[in-house]
């Protein structure tokens, strides 16, 4: 069994999503000092990821992007730009899923408030925030529950992941593409972690 250099592998998971090996920070280093093991385990979740089974190629690359722009991501943002651009997503397209995750921060930190304090006088005060965006989503409405659950699911709203995932299978989705995409958001987590 061959025993890969760390730095070679560090080297191997920025090609991954195009990156020079100049390219650094402070969790590449700590990982290629550690001689981490880690490091090759991250880079084939993330292949993995972007092969889909689930989900098509244009949608890994918008879920993605969504996922990145949520964490506010900048390298892995231009790889999924790039990606959803090469599976040809509609400029609307990328604008809507970059869209989708900051509406979904908002909603997540209100309905997370309400979940958490559980005063019925709470859920009776309109939120007032526009969400035109959720009525007829360019990305589709399926599409777009998705990227939610993920979302919402990343940003830890228990009452958002349990609506949007209702949703979904009142709409049709299978549970395989349900667990797909909130596999792909703890995989794009646990990369924005080390690639940032």
């Amino acid at each position: 069994m061959e025993v890969l250099n760390i730095n070679q592998s560090v080297a191997e998971l920025l090609e991954v999503v195009g990156l020079n090996e100049e390219f650094t920070n402070e969790s590449l280093r700590n990982l290629g000092d550690a001689d981490s093991r880690y490091v090759k385990d991250l880079k084939l979740n993330f292949k993995t990821i972007l092969k889909g089974d689930k989900l098509n190629q244009k949608e890994v690359a918008l879920m993605g992007l969504a996922l990145a722009a949520n964490a506010a991501n900048n390298p892995l943002q231009r790889f999924f730009r790039k990606l959803a651009e090469e599976n040809e997503a509609t400029i609307a397209e990328i604008g809507e899923a970059v869209a989708c995750a900051s509406l979904l921060s908002s909603n997540n930190v209100l309905y997370r408030f309400r979940h958490f304090v559980e005063k019925e006088k709470y859920a009776q005060i309109p939120a007032r925030l526009r969400m035109n965006i959720m009525m007829n989503p360019v990305l589709g409405k399926e599409f777009f529950e998705l990227i939610s659950t993920a979302v919402s699911a990343v940003n830890g709203c228990q009452m958002c992941v349990a609506s949007h995932e209702n949703h979904l299978i009142e709409l049709g989705t299978t549970e395989e593409r349900i667990f797909e995409s909130i596999r792909m958001a703890s995989v794009i987590t646990s990369m924005v972690k080390v690639i940032y």
